[in-house]
């Protein structure tokens, strides 16, 4: 008996470990995403994520005035001047006039430049150069290196939003995502319940069917289904790359594993509760609207789960169906965009990331209370 316990305790705390693994594998890069895309450009350059709580130090290049400013004080030439803009919070610890050594002196030190030219810069990056002659030419370049504070900021969201075109890309998908999930659910809801609890000629042939399916890939039927719905457009006149298309298409792609999941919870409803039902003379359809659609919630919402964020993720079928203009656009496709016009510019990246994935999130914790409940109570009892 010790031994079962103590089997029981160790499966108990290995499968809590797992979990937790998991859920910080998966936690992790998400967080990551979140940080970035609320961080200044050059930090994003500058340090990782993990650091951003932290000051962070960035090289950087500045020039003092040219001769024009110049002034003569006690026998020398004289030109003061600022690296750093007003109130950017940096704070420079070291300076240099070569590329290749920028942190040569600290900040605060005169550092002699020979032919009687000195060069000073403080933290605040004030600076002055003096000269036993006359300086002449363009002002001198410095490079220096500085210590920037952590920086949040919400403009990469405003620049995305409204500036790159990713709030109608973000509508796109909502009008593809929301309708395809809701519509194979309607017509999967009533197929489960026939194919559950209905008895007729060639029920177990359609199940077979509906099985058989869920094995065919998405790419074998694109071709396929691509020329019957172009076929069945110029039949009727009407434009090809339209929103209908592709919820038909992302319907007819989500149905067979809707039914299967359906079915296989709806049929593991208390067999009298129907018959009670029938009994009391409630129709088939009195039944499903009144007793089996409430019931059933929990596996509604799981598929929903699944739908939503397959449909919400897809790149291939929207292209196909819908096209890849600047209004029909999903924002898969724009954040694919981004990565292709503006790869060094990570802040933007991030941001646009981030964008994509809040909505699932929000999906998913939101319907997360039913998703096991609903994938698991069809899995003991069938019909």
């Amino acid at each position: 008996m010790a031994s079962a316990a103590g089997k029981s305790a160790v499966s108990k705390y290995g499968v809590h470990l797992a979990v937790l693994f998991f859920v910080v594998l998966w936690t992790i890069p998400t967080l990551g995403i979140l940080v970035s895309s609320l961080r200044d450009k050059n930090q994003i350059v500058a340090s990782g994520w993990w650091t951003a709580l932290a000051s962070s130090e960035q090289t950087a290049a500045g020039r003092l005035p040219g001769p024009d400013a110049q002034v003569q004080r006690d026998g020398k030439w004289v030109i003061e001047g600022n690296l750093l803009e007003a109130g950017d919070g940096r704070e420079i610890t070291a300076f240099g006039t070569r590329a290749v050594a920028p942190t040569q002196y600290a900040a605060g030190e005169v550092a002699d430049l020979g032919e009687g030219v000195t060069l000073q810069v403080n933290a605040d990056g004030s600076a002055v150069t003096t000269s036993a002659t006359e300086f002449s030419g363009s002002g001198r370049r410095v490079y220096f290196s500085a210590s920037t504070p952590p920086r949040f900021t919400a403009e990469n969201y405003k620049t995305v939003l409204f500036s790159e075109g990713i709030g109608r890309s973000f509508m796109n998908s909502l009008t593809v995502t929301v309708p395809a999930t809701i519509i194979p659910i309607m017509i999967a809801a009533f197929a489960a319940y026939a194919l559950a609890w209905m008895r007729f000629p060639g029920r177990a042939i359609l199940i077979a069917v509906i099985i058989g399916l869920l094995v065919v890939p998405l790419q074998m039927t694109l071709i396929p289904l691509l020329k019957f719905y172009n076929g069945v457009s110029l039949f009727f006149g009407v434009p090809a790359k339209t929103y209908l298309g592709i919820w038909l298409a992302h319907t007819g792609f989500g149905l067979p594993f809707a039914i299967y999941l359906l079915r296989s919870y709806m049929a593991g409803l208390p067999r009298e509760l129907m018959e009670s039902a029938r009994i009391d003379g409630a129709s088939d359809f009195e039944i499903f609207i009144k007793i089996v659609l409430p019931l059933s919630f929990p596996v509604l919402a799981s598929f929903a789960i699944f739908q939503f964020l397959w449909v919400w993720n897809d790149l291939l079928v929207a292209m196909v169906f819908l096209g890849s203009g600047a209004d029909q656009l999903v924002l898969t496709g724009k954040l694919n965009a981004l990565l292709g016009s503006r790869g060094g510019d990570w802040e933007i990246l991030t941001t646009s990331a981030f964008v994509t994935i809040i909505v699932p999130l929000i999906v998913f914790f939101s319907l997360q209370r039913y998703f096991v409940r609903g994938l698991l109570a069809g899995s003991v009892k069938g019909g």
